[in-house]
């Protein structure tokens, strides 16, 4: 009888150290990917529409497309690790290195959020665990993404906040400060939660403060406060997620 108190003993003892072990920022966007798609990002191909454009990617995101009709003509411009490429009337065009890079962002940035948390687990990335907080009333892991210059893109500079859910360990709030243009940040619920095929998405409440010297440290309080001012939403439409394997 004394050995099985003893073992129940370390038992809890054991079972308490599990649930007091301090999670780190990888283990909290590990689990946020998990609940969010997982694996299916990896082997599925995405297509969605955002604003007068449609957009699609491969398993992994290696490949980036975006169609879109101006002036009666069909564009499609594709991104790859290495290249871009624009074809009008699917027949490819010569576009300058500087008008390259420009294309290119606006295509990675879209697909970006349209995929997030997944590449936040990317070789550029740099996580840090700022700490706790609450955010309408509900409790949230507060995580820092930074960039590495090599890898980071032209904007390796811009800082972001993901606002984990402690008890999904879903990203319900995000805030980024960016440096081009004049530089800004701002500020994004996430709202209109739906899964396709197993991949979570979701469309953004988009705010700007009203205060251009707010910085991305107080933008949660701002919110609270009202402080923010709606700049625009972000909205995906006609969702299609098709299994690659």
């Amino acid at each position: 009888m004394k050995y099985f108190f003893i073992t129940f003993i370390l038992v809890l003892s054991a079972c308490k150290d599990s649930a007091d072990k301090k999670l780190t920022a990888t283990d909290i966007v590990d689990k946020a990917i998990l609940v969010s798609g997982g694996n299916l990002y990896e082997t599925s191909k995405v297509a969605f529409k955002f604003r007068d454009k449609e957009y699609e990617y491969d398993a992994k995101g290696a490949i980036l497309k975006r169609k879109f009709v101006s002036d009666s003509l069909n564009y499609i411009d594709i991104k790859t690790n290495s290249d871009f490429q624009r074809y009008i009337n699917d027949t490819p065009v010569v576009v300058s290195d500087s008008l390259s890079s420009v294309y290119s962002e606006a295509i990675n940035s879209v697909h970006y959020f349209a995929q997030l948390p997944y590449h936040l687990n990317d070789i550029a990335v740099r996580k840090k665990l700022l700490g706790e907080q609450q955010l309408n009333g509900l409790s949230y892991y507060l995580v820092q993404v930074t960039f590495k210059e090599n890898g980071g893109g032209t904007d390796f500079e811009d800082t972001y906040y993901y606002w984990f859910n402690k008890e999904t360990f879903k990203v319900d709030y995000l805030a980024y400060d960016y440096q081009t243009n004049g530089g800004g940040v701002r500020f994004r619920k996430a709202y209109h939660e739906r899964y396709v095929n197993g991949i979570r998405f979701v469309d953004y409440e988009n705010y700007k403060p009203k205060n251009e010297a707010a910085t991305i440290e107080n933008m949660a309080d701002l919110y609270e406060s009202n402080q923010l001012e709606l700049l625009s939403k972000i909205v995906l439409e006609n969702i299609t997620v098709v299994s690659e394997n």
